[in-house]
């Protein structure tokens, strides 16, 4: 995922498009290509993501499996960041190599995935959509072929019940198991191969990318085709994360009430819908990474301590009925999102993720097409609920 340079105090607005003229002439020369700490990172990201796969496995082939989750993962990766990497050097936009991000044990994937420092400022919208686009569909040429391949390999096993994690469905991947697993009888599922979980982590990292929001690729994406409109979109699919969050716990909750059930498991529901919420509040963190928005006054630690407290707690207290906890547990996001009203994301006037300006010359036919074609990728890719138990 590329990410661009903070905003300058003395940038001009979103409105005020610079020419590409301009912002060539602002652009600082190309820097040496440094990699030491890339490849560092990168070693320790291989270790982790085996590390990972080898503690949570439980068979006798854990070592084998590992290194076929590893390779197969990073592959998708790998082609993801120099997707970006390779279209910023073709327009001249100085870029660094990909930092990959490690994580053993705490992500199922044993790595945050990798991010590429954009330093210098991308001159058209053009250039904008072939950096932005080029990482998912590089992604995705990999992801989707190994995806296929892990699941043509994967066992046919009953459903036990036993409180696994099960994992997000998308059009995608529903089209890809027709095809390649075959039919699966009442009772049964798929247990997914190391390379189809590979895969499935591939895409579920593309179609985060992918989100029209922001900085992500998919923010890229639909700033190179929508100009400044793209920052009043980005409020509403932002805003809709937290709708969908909403809409998940009361649909569960309806559901149970329905058949007699009650709220007894309003925690879980919760606990289940929690990723909308999460990453509602993470892409206000990135924002106030990204951009230098003044008029946000919740602040990136308010908001990660907030919401890992409350994921902390849901997922402690996922099977207990007790209404104190579920009705204090509201009532911490309730203020959460009252702060987020009076001063950060939720106002009207929030630019905290807004899009950096960039050259306003059209895309052109043949690049808007493709701009529309990787933005309709996200809703081939979108999974309701990613992880639930």
């Amino acid at each position: 995922m590329p990410s661009l340079p903070p905003d300058s105090s003395d940038s001009p607005p979103p409105s005020a498009m610079p020419s590409p003229e301009a912002l060539e002439a602002s652009r600082p020369a190309m820097r040496p290509l440094a990699w030491r700490a890339n490849v560092g990172l990168f070693a320790a990201t291989v270790a982790s993501c085996f590390l990972t796969w080898f503690v949570y496995d439980g068979t006798a082939d854990r070592a084998r499996h590992a290194a076929q989750f590893t390779g197969s993962l990073l592959a998708i990766l790998l082609a993801h960041e120099f997707g970006h990497y390779i279209a910023a050097r073709v327009h001249k936009v100085d870029a660094s190599l990909p930092y990959f991000l490690p994580l053993p044990l705490l992500s199922p994937f044993g790595t945050m995935g990798a991010v590429i420092r954009m330093r210098s400022v991308i001159p058209t919208r053009r250039a904008l959509l072939d950096i932005g686009a080029s990482g998912p569909l590089a992604g995705l040429a990999l992801a989707i072929p190994i995806y296929a391949w892990g699941v043509a390999h994967s066992p046919i096993v009953p459903l036990d019940g036993s409180g696994s994690v099960e994992l997000g469905d998308s059009l995608l991947l529903r089209l890809l198991d027709h095809l390649f697993a075959g039919p699966v009888p009442d009772g049964m599922d798929i247990m997914l191969s190391p390379v189809a979980f590979a895969g499935w982590g591939g895409m579920f990292v593309t179609m985060i990318n992918l989100l029209p929001v922001g900085q992500l690729d998919g923010g890229h994406v639909a700033f190179a085709l929508f100009g400044p409109r793209q920052n009043r979109l980005a409020q509403w699919v932002h805003r809709s994360m937290l709708a969908f969050f909403f809409v998940s716990v009361a649909s569960f909750a309806l559901r149970d009430v329905r058949a007699g059930l009650g709220l007894w498991r309003l925690g879980r529901h919760i606990d289940n819908s929690l990723f909308w919420l999460v990453w509602f509040e993470i892409l206000a963190v990135l924002g106030t990474f990204a951009t230098r928005a003044d008029n946000d006054r919740v602040g990136s630690r308010t908001r990660l301590v907030s919401v890992l407290g409350l994921a902390a707690i849901a997922g402690t207290f996922r099977e207990r009925s007790s209404p104190a906890i579920w009705a204090a547990w509201l009532l911490g996001l309730g203020i959460l999102l009252a702060m987020e009203v009076r001063g950060g994301t939720l106002r009207r006037a929030s630019t905290l993720l807004d899009h950096p300006p960039t050259g306003a010359q059209p895309l052109g036919p043949g690049r808007a097409a493709i701009a529309i074609a990787t933005l309709l990728l996200f809703a081939a890719l979108f999974m309701p609920s990613p992880f639930s138990m």
